[in-house]
């Protein structure tokens, strides 16, 4: 009997500490999830980690060197709102607006990390509706006003469209040390600069026109490899006279080109 009752004690004692380590294990795995899933520090004028390391980054392009109709700016405010919407919490995300200089004008950029939105958090450890109003009071309000802007048409006489993109790739922010850099540019993708013209063919591609790979070298010369290892979308606006060169032979042209400077590219039409 006195054994039973020893051996008893004994069980419960071990089921005791058995009890206590878990709990302790316990306390330990929600303390840490709490210090864990916190929030990282983060730049309040860019909403970007504060972090040695470069977020993914998603710049959209609008090239306003030659005009569009209403229809065609309420469709390239969809592409951009969609993009958006894909973005991964973190992930910077910039617009820029493409002028005859191959410039980016400052008034027309956007250049924020996603803040995450409610649906995107633990709510055991933040509060989504805090989260929620953060994001749309820092990241999408400003989107909208500088939106509204950037799809009212304008026209310029030259369409630097490679330069841009390849002047996009040596700012710090795109710069190869981002990872998953991803361009969609909105264009008819009508080049128009010293590296080469589509115009001049009435209609068709003209005689003149250097090889891809000399365009690609003379860009890799003023550029650098600034481009290589970029996923890029062109979101084709089409141009009546034009239309069957932009899908057609513009478009091979064009993909020998990237294919030369490192790009992966996708085509679609707007």
């Amino acid at each position: 009997m006195a054994r039973r009752r020893r051996t008893r004690q004994k069980k419960q004692r071990n089921q005791a500490i058995l009890n206590f380590v878990l709990a302790g294990l316990a306390v330990a795995v929600i303390g840490f999830s709490f210090f864990a899933l916190q929030p990282e520090p983060y730049d309040e004028m860019t909403l970007c980690e504060l972090s040695d390391e470069l977020p993914a980054h998603t710049a959209i392009i609008i090239d306003k060197t030659d005009e569009y109709s209403e229809q065609q700016a309420g469709l390239i405010a969809a592409v951009i709102r969609r993009s958006r919407d894909r973005l991964d919490v973190g992930e910077r995300f910039t617009l820029f607006e493409l002028d005859q200089f191959g410039q980016f004008d400052p008034r027309g950029e956007f250049s924020l990390c996603n803040p995450g939105r409610g649906d995107q958090v633990n709510a055991l450890f933040r509060n989504p509706e805090r989260i929620e109003e953060r994001f749309n009071e820092k990241f999408d309000r400003p989107l909208q006003t500088v939106l509204e802007d950037l799809v009212v048409p304008k026209e310029a006489p030259n369409s630097p469209v490679l330069e841009a993109m390849a002047r996009l790739g040596q700012t710090e922010a795109f710069s190869d040390r981002a990872p998953q850099r991803r361009i969609v540019i909105i264009s008819d993708m009508l080049q128009n600069s010293d590296a080469f013209t589509a115009y001049g063919g009435g209609g068709s591609m003209p005689a003149n026109m250097p090889d891809a790979i000399t365009v690609a070298d003379t860009t890799m010369r003023r550029f650098g490899n600034s481009l290589d290892g970029v996923s890029l979308e062109v979101r084709l606006i089409p141009r009546q006279r034009y239309v069957d060169m932009q899908r057609g032979a513009l478009k091979e042209y064009w993909n020998d080109v990237f294919a030369e400077l490192g790009v992966d590219v996708t085509w679609r039409d707007l």
